[in-house]
């Protein structure tokens, strides 16, 4: 038998409410790739907060722009990719929300969220291209 790490992808409209083709992704990679609850629950936030901010801060909700979803398994790492069409943002000079100052904002969350969830969280130079990996070690699907 072979193991099968094949790539996936998704491009939807910056619609919140298309979190839910991301959160049905999850479910099904997390169920193919045996991911155990707490992994399952960090992949879950973090891909929903990625998603999210794509959606709304990178695309500013336009439904006329998109967000690209890569899946990329390897034996070690579930890697995912979250692109929008954005200008990006500062990403090293966020303000940091567990400062007294930021704990009541309703916002400003997402990005300190993926980084305490995520095993690696990779920004590109813009911002506007977010990489979360997953360290991953339970048995993979395989081909018959």
């Amino acid at each position: 038998m072979a193991v099968v790490f094949e790539e996936r992808k998704l491009v939807f409209a910056s619609q919140i409410d298309n979190i839910n083709i991301v959160e049905r992704m999850v479910d099904e990679i997390c169920d193919e790739f045996r991911v155990g609850e707490e992994n399952y629950g960090n992949i879950l936030i973090s891909l929903t907060e990625a998603v999210n901010n794509a959606i709304t801060h990178g695309n500013r909700r336009n439904p006329d722009k998109t967000v690209h979803l890569t899946f990329i398994p390897t034996p070690t790492d579930l890697t995912f990719i979250i692109e929008d069409e954005g200008p990006g943002f500062d990403y090293a000079n966020l303000p940091d929300p567990t400062a007294p100052e930021n704990i009541e904002m309703p916002n400003g969350r997402g990005v300190f969220l993926m980084q305490h969830l995520a095993d690696e969280v990779i920004f590109d130079e813009t911002g506007s291209r977010v990489e979360l990996k997953f360290k991953h070690t339970a048995p993979v699907a395989t081909l018959s």
